[in-house]
Protein backbone atom coordinates (compact mmCIF):
# COMPACT_ATOMS: atom_id res chain seq x y z
CA UNK A 1 0.00 0.00 0.00
CA UNK A 2 1.38 3.41 -0.92
CA UNK A 3 2.11 5.91 1.83
CA UNK A 4 -0.74 8.26 0.86
CA UNK A 5 -3.23 5.40 1.00
CA UNK A 6 -1.88 4.24 4.36
CA UNK A 7 -2.02 7.77 5.79
CA UNK A 8 -5.57 8.23 4.54
CA UNK A 9 -6.68 4.83 5.82
CA UNK A 10 -5.33 5.41 9.33
CA UNK A 11 -6.59 8.98 9.60
CA UNK A 12 -10.04 8.02 8.24
CA UNK A 13 -10.33 5.19 10.77
CA UNK A 14 -9.44 7.38 13.75
CA UNK A 15 -11.62 10.21 12.51
CA UNK A 16 -14.59 7.87 12.09
CA UNK A 17 -14.12 6.63 15.64
CA UNK A 18 -13.79 10.19 16.92
CA UNK A 19 -17.02 11.27 15.21
CA UNK A 20 -18.83 8.19 16.49
CA UNK A 21 -17.75 8.98 20.05
CA UNK A 22 -18.20 12.75 19.68
CA UNK A 23 -14.49 13.23 20.42
CA UNK A 24 -13.17 14.22 17.01
CA UNK A 25 -11.87 17.57 18.28
CA UNK A 26 -10.08 15.98 21.26
CA UNK A 27 -8.48 13.37 18.99
CA UNK A 28 -7.33 16.16 16.69
CA UNK A 29 -5.75 18.02 19.60
CA UNK A 30 -4.02 14.81 20.71
CA UNK A 31 -2.59 14.22 17.23
CA UNK A 32 -1.46 17.85 17.11
CA UNK A 33 0.41 17.22 20.36
CA UNK A 34 2.07 14.13 18.86
CA UNK A 35 2.94 16.05 15.69
CA UNK A 36 4.47 18.86 17.75
CA UNK A 37 6.41 16.39 19.87
CA UNK A 38 7.83 14.69 16.77
CA UNK A 39 8.69 18.02 15.12
CA UNK A 40 10.31 19.61 18.16
CA UNK A 41 12.01 16.50 19.53
CA UNK A 42 13.70 14.67 16.65
CA UNK A 43 15.20 12.21 19.15
CA UNK A 44 11.69 10.99 19.95
CA UNK A 45 10.99 10.30 16.28
CA UNK A 46 14.35 8.57 15.90
CA UNK A 47 13.55 6.41 18.95
CA UNK A 48 10.22 5.35 17.44
CA UNK A 49 11.79 4.59 14.05
CA UNK A 50 14.81 2.64 15.30
CA UNK A 51 14.22 -1.00 14.32
CA UNK A 52 16.56 -2.32 17.04
CA UNK A 53 14.23 -1.11 19.79
CA UNK A 54 11.46 -3.67 20.40
CA UNK A 55 7.89 -2.62 19.69
CA UNK A 56 6.86 -3.33 23.29
CA UNK A 57 9.54 -0.93 24.55
CA UNK A 58 8.28 1.78 22.19
CA UNK A 59 4.71 1.23 23.37
CA UNK A 60 5.83 1.41 27.00
CA UNK A 61 7.55 4.76 26.36
CA UNK A 62 4.49 6.07 24.47
CA UNK A 63 2.21 5.09 27.35
CA UNK A 64 4.53 6.67 29.91
CA UNK A 65 4.94 9.90 27.91
CA UNK A 66 1.38 10.36 26.66
CA UNK A 67 -1.08 8.44 28.87
CA UNK A 68 -2.10 11.57 30.79
CA UNK A 69 -2.04 13.75 27.68
CA UNK A 70 -4.06 11.92 25.01
CA UNK A 71 -7.29 9.89 24.98
CA UNK A 72 -6.89 6.12 25.27
CA UNK A 73 -8.13 5.56 21.70
CA UNK A 74 -5.40 7.84 20.34
CA UNK A 75 -2.81 6.00 22.41
CA UNK A 76 -4.00 2.70 20.90
CA UNK A 77 -3.87 4.33 17.46
CA UNK A 78 -0.22 5.16 18.11
CA UNK A 79 0.43 1.60 19.33
CA UNK A 80 -1.08 0.22 16.12
CA UNK A 81 1.06 2.53 13.99
CA UNK A 82 4.17 1.33 15.82
CA UNK A 83 3.14 -2.35 15.59
CA UNK A 84 2.58 -2.02 11.84
CA UNK A 85 5.84 -0.06 11.43
CA UNK A 86 4.00 3.08 10.28
CA UNK A 87 5.45 5.43 12.89
CA UNK A 88 7.38 7.39 10.25
CA UNK A 89 4.00 8.45 8.84
CA UNK A 90 2.57 9.77 12.12
CA UNK A 91 3.09 13.44 11.25
CA UNK A 92 1.39 12.96 7.88
CA UNK A 93 -1.46 11.10 9.61
CA UNK A 94 -1.88 14.01 12.01
CA UNK A 95 -2.11 16.46 9.09
CA UNK A 96 -4.57 14.23 7.23
CA UNK A 97 -6.71 13.97 10.37
CA UNK A 98 -6.61 17.76 10.75
CA UNK A 99 -7.76 18.13 7.14
CA UNK A 100 -10.69 15.75 7.77
CA UNK A 101 -11.61 17.66 10.92
CA UNK A 102 -11.43 21.00 9.09
CA UNK A 103 -13.65 19.68 6.31
CA UNK A 104 -16.11 18.26 8.85
CA UNK A 105 -16.28 21.61 10.66
CA UNK A 106 -16.44 23.65 7.43
CA UNK A 107 -13.07 25.29 8.09
CA UNK A 108 -10.26 26.09 5.71
CA UNK A 109 -6.62 26.75 6.53
CA UNK A 110 -4.91 29.64 4.81
CA UNK A 111 -1.19 30.36 4.80
CA UNK A 112 -0.68 34.01 5.67
CA UNK A 113 2.69 35.74 5.38
CA UNK A 114 3.27 39.15 6.92
CA UNK A 115 6.35 41.32 7.23
CA UNK A 116 5.81 41.94 10.95
CA UNK A 117 3.95 40.00 13.65
CA UNK A 118 0.21 40.65 13.85
CA UNK A 119 -1.41 41.64 17.11
CA UNK A 120 -4.58 39.85 18.21
CA UNK A 121 -6.87 42.53 16.75
CA UNK A 122 -5.18 42.52 13.33
CA UNK A 123 -5.28 38.72 13.26
CA UNK A 124 -9.03 38.79 13.92
CA UNK A 125 -9.53 41.27 11.07
CA UNK A 126 -7.55 39.01 8.72
CA UNK A 127 -9.52 35.96 9.88
CA UNK A 128 -12.87 37.71 9.44
CA UNK A 129 -12.06 39.00 5.95
CA UNK A 130 -10.72 35.65 4.81
CA UNK A 131 -13.80 33.88 6.20
CA UNK A 132 -16.13 36.24 4.32
CA UNK A 133 -14.13 35.88 1.12
CA UNK A 134 -13.95 32.07 1.28
CA UNK A 135 -17.44 31.48 2.64
CA UNK A 136 -16.03 29.24 5.37
CA UNK A 137 -14.37 29.73 8.71
CA UNK A 138 -10.78 30.64 7.87
CA UNK A 139 -7.94 29.45 10.08
CA UNK A 140 -4.95 31.68 9.31
CA UNK A 141 -1.56 30.04 9.73
CA UNK A 142 0.62 33.11 10.10
CA UNK A 143 4.30 33.22 9.23
CA UNK A 144 6.46 36.31 9.59
CA UNK A 145 8.52 36.96 6.46
CA UNK A 146 10.51 40.22 6.69
CA UNK A 147 11.34 40.00 2.96
CA UNK A 148 7.77 41.13 2.21
CA UNK A 149 8.75 44.57 3.60
CA UNK A 150 5.08 45.34 4.24
CA UNK A 151 1.59 44.16 3.32
CA UNK A 152 0.33 40.60 3.36
CA UNK A 153 0.39 37.43 1.25
CA UNK A 154 -2.30 34.69 1.36
CA UNK A 155 -1.96 31.18 -0.01
CA UNK A 156 -4.60 28.47 -0.11
CA UNK A 157 -3.69 25.51 -2.26
CA UNK A 158 -2.61 26.83 -5.64
CA UNK A 159 -4.25 30.22 -5.17
CA UNK A 160 -2.02 33.11 -4.07
CA UNK A 161 -3.00 36.69 -3.32
CA UNK A 162 0.11 38.83 -3.02
CA UNK A 163 -0.61 42.21 -1.45
CA UNK A 164 2.96 42.69 -0.29
CA UNK A 165 4.99 45.83 -0.64
CA UNK A 166 7.77 43.72 -2.16
CA UNK A 167 5.49 42.76 -5.09
CA UNK A 168 4.41 46.36 -5.58
CA UNK A 169 8.02 47.55 -5.59
CA UNK A 170 8.96 44.90 -8.15
CA UNK A 171 6.07 46.05 -10.33
CA UNK A 172 7.20 49.65 -10.06
CA UNK A 173 10.75 48.62 -10.90
CA UNK A 174 9.57 46.83 -14.05
CA UNK A 175 7.57 49.87 -15.08
CA UNK A 176 10.52 52.17 -14.50
CA UNK A 177 12.87 49.87 -16.39
CA UNK A 178 10.43 49.77 -19.33
CA UNK A 179 10.04 53.56 -19.18
CA UNK A 180 13.82 54.07 -19.24
CA UNK A 181 14.19 51.84 -22.28
CA UNK A 182 11.42 53.58 -24.23
CA UNK A 183 12.76 57.01 -23.17
CA UNK A 184 16.26 56.11 -24.41
CA UNK A 185 14.83 54.86 -27.72
CA UNK A 186 13.12 58.23 -28.29
CA UNK A 187 16.41 60.14 -28.13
Amino acid sequence: MRNEAVVRSYSDALFGLGVKQGLEEEYGEALLLVDTLLRETPEFGAFLQTPRIPVEEKKKVLRHALADEVPEAVLHFLFLAVEKRRQRLLREMARAYRDLLDEHQDRVRVEVQVAHPLDREALEVVKDRLSRYLGKEAVPEVEVNPELIGGILFRRGDTVFDGSLRRRLRGMRKELMAADISHEQDE
